[in-house]
């Protein structure tokens, strides 16, 4: 389902705790403005990091990014995500991928931070249908040229002392990055997949996001031990119950294992859950290396659908209720239509709203045996 709308107004109309998970790509600070209009926002109280002291941000109207200091974009972050809170099942979570700014002076010090021409709006190429527009800034309060503002974190820790458990920072790494001409920093090639909680214990399906592991680990575990001879060296010679000889077989031994059960293999029993085939898969790991999206139809800030699907199948059960206050060009909702979840999101813009429902309205859901 797709709703048309600024996410602050329509979210307060949907019942309460009716999604598992929310997967979700919240607009970037400063780096660019998306055309939309905008939006009233009321006075906000947060507290930035948990132990601080709270701090109010005053009324504002404007576009959510666009908004004058980092303290201002936080505080509507905070207030979005206290909706989407309620929104959420007690045992829900939230994947919140977010990217960082640089703050700088002028135009020819931008990392990130996008032009800066005495406050003016600088229009750059267009992009099928979309001004690609960059919003002009000034330098924030406290800060230096050249520093990394650090908004992901700040939204994160703001959340977290909101109620939020803040319980894994991934890492996306991106492998075909956007190019950057600076000389005194490596290329900024990440962004962050923070995972959030509503509570102590919540759904995850971690057989669901299972990924391949390594072949050397493979290798290394699919030895013969019983075709071993083994070494006397070890611990210094000081082994007394045999000798010293590899562990585990990935494919035809059996070796004891923590990573829980395998994906499509039968359930064990408790007796002998500690005593059975392995096959060469992992407990998911928290860097992702996924290529940026490319994405025809001219929403130019497109979350890849292997970023959105992590999160929707360890998120929501088959069946399972998705939800993404900012839907864009409908990445969130594909996937989880793909994978058989129902999914809501929330779009303010008519551009990508027309974008989001072309790109599903002939999705197919995979089969399931």
């Amino acid at each position: 389902m797709i709703l048309h709308g600024n996410c602050l107004t329509v979210m307060p109309t949907l019942p309460a705790g009716q999604y598992h998970t929310s997967v979700t790509s919240p607009p970037y600070w400063g780096l660019r403005d998306y055309g939309l209009p905008e939006s009233d926002w009321p006075e906000a109280t947060y507290t930035p990091m948990p132990g601080l002291s709270p701090i109010t941000v005053p009324e504002w109207t404007g576009c959510l990014g666009l908004e004058p200091t980092p303290e201002m974009f936080v505080a509507h972050m905070v207030l979005v995500f206290r909706e989407v809170w309620r929104l959420l099942r007690e045992d829900g979570t939230l994947w919140l991928n977010f990217g960082d700014s640089y703050a700088g002076a002028g135009p020819r010090r931008d990392e990130g931070f996008n032009a800066r021409y005495h406050g003016k709006h600088y229009s750059s190429n267009k992009q099928g249908d979309i001004d690609r527009v960059r919003p002009g800034r000034f330098m924030p309060n406290g800060l230096k040229a050249k520093d990394l503002i650090g908004i992901p974190w700040r939204v994160a820790f703001a959340l977290q002392a909101d109620g939020w458990y803040l319980r894994m920072d991934n890492i996306w790494n991106k492998p075909n990055c956007m190019p950057e001409s600076v000389q005194d920093r490596p290329t900024k090639a990440h962004e962050y997949v923070f995972l959030l909680t509503k509570s102590e214990r919540y759904y995850y399906d971690k057989d669901a996001i299972k990924e391949h592991m390594a072949e050397s680990s493979i290798a290394r575990l699919s030895q013969d031990i019983e075709g071993q001879r083994g070494s006397d060296r070890a611990n210094g010679g000081a082994k007394t119950n045999g000798k010293m000889k590899a562990v585990g077989k990935a494919y035809s031994f059996k070796r004891r294992v923590n990573e829980g059960k395998v994906p499509g293999q039968p359930k064990q029993h408790r007796e002998d859950r500690e005593d059975r085939e392995y096959y060469g898969s992992r407990n998911k790991r928290s860097v992702w290396t996924v290529a940026t999206a490319q994405f025809s139809e001219a929403h130019f800030a497109v979350m890849p659908k292997k970023i959105a699907e992590i999160g929707i199948l360890a998120g929501a059960p088959v069946g399972g209720c998705v939800f993404d206050p900012f839907g864009g060009s409908g990445t969130t909702l594909e996937v989880a239509l793909e994978n058989n979840r129902e999914c809501t999101i929330i779009e303010m813009g008519s551009q990508y709203v027309e974008i989001a429902k072309r790109r599903t309205a002939t999705v197919q859901p995979n089969l399931i045996f």
